[in-house]
């Protein structure tokens, strides 16, 4: 499984945690910014690394910031893209099982390390289920075109 992950100045050090669970997971992965505390443009990073998932470089993205809405509304509007803000386990199985999302969102000032560990883990675990769920993922592939 390979996963790109980026934050903004906000979601830094939650990001630096989640590379180091990643690594401890044998998951390749690369971490395209930002590097420390100085302020960044969360779109530029977003749009990096949903351009790295949607052109399958990457099979996943991981994207932080301080509420992981900006991240998300941003990534959401690279086509191919179906990120989803994540506040819980919960919320990462379903985007997995029912909504087929490749990136995940979270944020800094709302989900502390050992939760995020926790949604990464079943957000990189959890399989689409398919059956109806697919053409309901077609019909939001199709709003891509309009």
């Amino acid at each position: 499984m390979r996963i790109v992950l980026g934050s903004d100045h906000r979601g830094v050090e939650l990001k630096k945690d989640i590379v180091g669970f990643i690594a401890g997971l044998d998951y390749e992965y690369e971490d395209l910014g930002c590097h420390d505390s100085s302020s960044v443009d969360y779109p530029d990073i977003a749009q990096a690394v949903a351009e790295a998932v949607s052109t399958g470089k990457f099979d996943y993205g991981i994207l932080v910031c301080g509420t992981g809405i900006g991240m998300c509304i941003a990534a959401n509007k690279i086509k191919g893209i179906r990120a989803a803000l994540c506040r819980d386990v919960f919320d990462a199985t379903r985007a997995r099982q029912h909504n087929d999302a490749n990136v995940l969102c979270l944020g800094s000032d709302t989900t502390g390390p050992g939760p995020a560990r926790d949604i990464v883990k079943a957000f990189l675990s959890t399989d689409f289920e398919g059956g109806r769920h697919s053409l309901r993922v077609d019909k939001i592939r199709s709003l891509e075109s309009v």
